[in-house]
């Protein structure tokens, strides 16, 4: 028809992210089409050199010149950083994926009712839920779209697309399946009404600007009069949404039950790269779209960020399940977060830095998090894996090696030095001390201590507490767990001794935020 303009798409800028939900979906025809007994063989492959082929694409983009207008007739940001949350998810979800390849964590049918005939002739029969790598793929595409984001209309798309197979994911453990149902019902209540809080503030913010785009956004802070009031609503709907999915407190209820109850794979993937598309998305609306509303949002992202690390802390010591310790702690680092998220400046400089030091610290929290929950993976009895507390003491008798690496993960959520923390957490904190933020620093160290008393505990448990004589079995790592657990303990290690690196290359991305 005429007068209708075809869209202009820049396939070669949205190449990493078309190359996964590509992936997806041959996945899809392949559960479709494909033998059951072929399915694994074809989605392996397919999965890792997907995520593998969409990292070189985001370096090469890296290499050949970062973008300077967004893409998809401006509704996709793909600009510094951007492609650096897009680097950082494709590795996240590469060595999640590497967990995933172990046929113990899901159920052989989750359409079975838990604990009958039906359940126990699937697991007789070899049963294996292959769908589980289209819906990882999904979810990560649904990721890197939501990190890059530059319209909310896209952003509620790219929040959907990530949420919706997490969701299912959450309810296929192979072990505890009440408690895995239980998870993803939870999950998917609770995030459809975060969803709708997300659209109701949208459809706010669209009748005070008359657009989606954020850079609109912005523009009609300056010009737009008398509807202080729809916009302030909007802000709070759409802030509601977003905090649900980074865990801030006082929405940080579904995490511990989710990440308890989830596969050990799906909760090292939710718990890293959903964590960094969320923050890539709290930066686009916060500081591109709502950037000149500071004076409004940032008194209330201070109360929030107070009350996240103090939640996270205060309650991770009373948790007697380590995965909901570590999801605690998950809480707790949003709020060390949400730090650098307060810590804007007048000058582009200013929140460059502040980028940075938020970009850095998600790269290093998400690979110790992985490695962390790949050593839980191994932990087990005859019940599955052996989460309680209990379960790990003496475990570095059993297994001093894995005990010593957990340990080293657990310091290094504490931020002790040489560790990744150690730099992540100085470097989010020194940005906030240099744009005026220093109270909510004191409070950071307060929570780092606090915290670091129960990473501590586990630790004196583990060494100098006596074995059960029933205790847990350490399973024989396949060797795509191995390989997780040296690779996260080896990047720990370095970028806690020689970060300079990674850090430039995150304040060179960190220059490039603001596309017009």
């Amino acid at each position: 028809m005429n007068g209708i303009q075809a869209p202009t798409i820049e396939y070669g800028a949205l190449a990493p992210m078309l190359v996964i939900f590509g992936a997806a979906v041959i996945g899809v025809l392949v559960e479709a089409f494909a033998p059951r007994y072929l399915r694994k063989s074809i989605h392996v492959p397919l999965t890792l050199l997907s995520t593998a082929g969409a990292f070189v694409l985001v370096i090469f983009q890296v290499i050949s010149g970062v973008p300077t207008t967004a893409a998809a007739m401006g509704a996709v940001a793909v600009d510094g950083p951007a492609l650096f949350f897009w680097g950082v998810i494709l590795v996240l979800s590469f060595v999640s994926v590497l967990l995933v390849i172990d046929d113990e964590h899901f159920v052989a049918s989750a359409a079975a009712v838990p604990g009958s005939a039906a359940e126990e002739e699937a697991e007789i029969s070899g049963g294996a839920h292959t769908e589980v790598y289209p819906l990882i793929l999904f979810a990560v595409g649904g990721m890197l779209l939501f990190a890059s984001s530059n319209d909310l209309l896209v952003m509620f798309v790219g929040l959907e697309v990530m949420s919706l197979p997490l969701y299912l994911l959450c309810g296929l453990a192979r072990r505890r399946r009440l408690l895995s149902q239980e998870a993803s019902m939870k999950y998917f209540l609770l995030g459809a009404f975060s969803s709708a809080f997300f659209l109701y503030g949208m459809a706010f913010v669209y009748g005070f600007a008359g657009s989606v785009d954020l850079s609109k956004i912005n523009d009609a802070l300056g010009t737009v009069g008398g509807l202080d009031t729809v916009l302030l609503i909007g802000l709070g709907l759409l802030g509601v949404g977003l905090l649900f999915k980074i865990g801030a407190a006082p929405f940080q209820a579904w995490k511990p039950d989710v990440y308890q109850g989830a596969p050990t794979p799906v909760t090292a993937l939710m718990a890293s790269g959903t964590l960094v598309a969320a923050f890539g998305a709290v930066l686009r609306v916060f500081w591109v779209a709502l950037g000149n509303l500071d004076w409004d949002w940032r008194p209330v992202m201070w109360g929030v960020a107070i009350l996240t690390m103090i939640v996270g802390a205060v309650l991770a010591i009373t948790q007697t399940d380590i995965k909901r310790m570590l999801a605690y702690s998950s809480i707790a680092h949003a709020g060390f977060l949400l730090i650098g998220v307060i810590a804007t400046s007048p000058d582009a400089e200013g929140n460059a830095t502040s980028l940075s030091a938020i970009m850095f610290y998600l790269l290093v929290y998400g690979i110790t998090t992985v490695g962390a929950f790949a050593v839980v993976t191994m932990v087990r009895d005859a019940g599955g894996e052996a989460t309680h507390l209990s379960r790990w003491a003496g475990l570095g008798r059993r297994s001093p090696m894995l005990a010593g690496v957990f340990a080293f993960f657990l310091l290094a959520f504490a931020g002790i030095p040489l560790t990744s923390g150690f730099f992540g957490k100085y470097a989010v904190f020194a940005a906030a001390v240099a744009n005026g933020a220093t109270p909510l620093v004191v409070v950071g160290v307060v929570s780092s201590a606090i915290a670091a008393f129960f990473y501590v505990r586990v630790i004196v448990l583990m060494f100098f507490s006596e074995p059960a004589a029933d205790g847990p079995t350490i399973a024989v790592p396949t060797a795509a767990t191995a390989a997780v657990i040296t690779l996260a303990a080896a990047v720990t290690v370095v970028l806690g001794v020689f970060p300079q690196p990674v850090l430039d290359l995150a304040d060179k991305a960190a220059s490039a935020l603001f596309i017009r």
